[in-house]
C-alpha cells in the first residue's frame, strides 16, 4: 500500500452466512449486484480509497466467511482491525438474535480491544416479504445493550441496507470511517 493515505483502516465484516456481506462490499467498492450469490469461503479481501476532510483513508476491507465451520480461521483475520461492520438479515430473525457472538468474536480477537462498529440491517429490500422483520426499534434496543455491556465511549450507528438497491451501503462505510478517524484521534 502506497504511503499517499493519512490512514490505513482495517474492517472486518461480522455476521452469519448469508446475511449479504459479500453482496455489500461488491456493491460499495464496484457499485455492483450479482443475484447468484457464492458464500465466502474463508476470507476475501477489498480495498477502497475515500478522503474524509481532506484526509486520504484507505479502507482494507475483510469479509469474513460466516459459517460455523470457518470459527478458527476467521479468528486470524480480526488482527489489527480498526472498526467492524455488523450485520443481520432483517428478514432471518436468527441472524440478530446472534449478534453478541460476532462482537466478542471481533474484540477478543482484534489484538485492539473495544474499537468502533456499525450495525447493519441488510435486505430492506424483502422487508415486505416476510411476516416478522427486525425493525429499526429492536435493533436500536440491541445497541443501547451493547453500549452498556461494552461501556462504549462512541456511537453505534445503525442503517438499514440493501446491497441490491444500493440503500445507504455507502453511508454505512463512511460513516464507520469517520467514527474509526475519531475514535483513534484525528
Amino acid at each position: 500500500m502506497s504511503v499517499d493515505y493519512d490512514y490505513i483502516f482495517k474492517v472486518c465484516f461480522l455476521g452469519q452466512g448469508n446475511v449479504g456481506k459479500t453482496s455489500l462490499i461488491l456493491r460499495y467498492t464496484q457499485n455492483a449486484f450479482i443475484e447468484d450469490y457464492k458464500p465466502t469461503l474463508g476470507t476475501d479481501f477489498a480495498i477502497k480509497k475515500l478522503t474524509i476532510e481532506g484526509r486520504k483513508i484507505a479502507l482494507q476491507i475483510w469479509d469474513l466467511a460466516g459459517q460455523p465451520r470457518f470459527n478458527s480461521v476467521r479468528e486470524l483475520y480480526y488482527k489489527g482491525s480498526h472498526g467492524g461492520l455488523l450485520v443481520f438479515d432483517i428478514t432471518r430473525r436468527d441472524s440478530f438474535s446472534n449478534l453478541n457472538s460476532w462482537v466478542e468474536e471481533l474484540y477478543k480477537n482484534s489484538g485492539r480491544g473495544i474499537m468502533p462498529i456499525a450495525l447493519l440491517g441488510n435486505k430492506v429490500d424483502l422487508r415486505d416479504e416476510t411476516d416478522d422483520p427486525i425493525t429499526p426499534e429492536e435493533a436500536q434496543a440491541y445497541i443501547r445493550e451493547l453500549k452498556k455491556k461494552y461501556e462504549l465511549n462512541f456511537e453505534v450507528p445503525y442503517l438499514e441496507t440493501s446491497a441490491k438497491t444500493g440503500d445507504n451501503v455507502d453511508e454505512s462505510f463512511n460513516i464507520l470511517a469517520h467514527t474509526i478517524r475519531d475514535y483513534i484521534g484525528k
